[in-house]
């Protein structure tokens, strides 16, 4: 009888061992899809903000008509991409539109102190910070959840419920992480 007894409570501990472990990968799992859901939520404000930047400035920049044209097609790309590779990249391109955009603007004194552009301006600026903390907080949940994923024990657990490993936001140019001076 106290042999079953044992048994049994072995059984017991493992099977609570394995539904923390599991659930500890399903939080993680969570906090990850959250982070991500924060990334797009910035560039959603982005991309909202990026008509009204172009509208405002065309008056004036009848000449820098490519430019407009880039940000607005890659905007739209942007919009389309699911995959965090694929986000990155087409974010980091992004980002280099609107520094060449910031160039082209300096040519326009009248703009630069257009009320409307400014308004624009800054709460670009605003979102563009918005945007850096949100892949910072996606890059420490994913490191997170991957090192539960990879350490003893919880990687059996993981590997057995079919855990996978998450992608970190990364841009594959370094120049595209530098930040977009949208000072104007």
């Amino acid at each position: 009888m106290t042999a079953l007894l044992i048994v049994l409570a072995v059984i017991f501990v493992i099977i609570l061992l394995i539904a923390s472990v599991y659930n500890s990968l399903i939080r993680l799992k969570n906090q990850v899809k959250n982070g991500w859901s924060q990334i797009n939520v910035q560039l959603k404000r982005r991309y909202d903000l990026i008509p009204n930047l172009v509208e405002t400035v065309k008056e004036y920049m009848q000449h820098e008509r490519e430019t407009l044209e880039s940000i607005t097609r890659l905007r739209s790309q942007a919009m389309q991409t699911t995959s965090v590779e694929d986000k990155a990249k087409v974010e980091g391109m992004l980002t280099q539109a609107l520094g060449q955009f910031k160039i082209a603007v300096e040519n326009y004194p009248n703009l630069k102190a257009n009320e409307n552009f400014l308004a624009v301006q800054e709460e670009l600026k605003s979102t563009e910070n918005k945007i850096a903390f949100s892949r910072q907080n996606y890059n420490d949940q994913v490191l997170h959840y991957n090192n539960k994923i990879e350490m003893f024990p919880s990687n059996i657990f993981a590997n057995m419920f079919g855990f996978k490993q998450e992608p970190f936001f990364e841009l594959e140019n370094p120049e595209e992480g530098k930040a977009v001076k949208v000072e104007f």
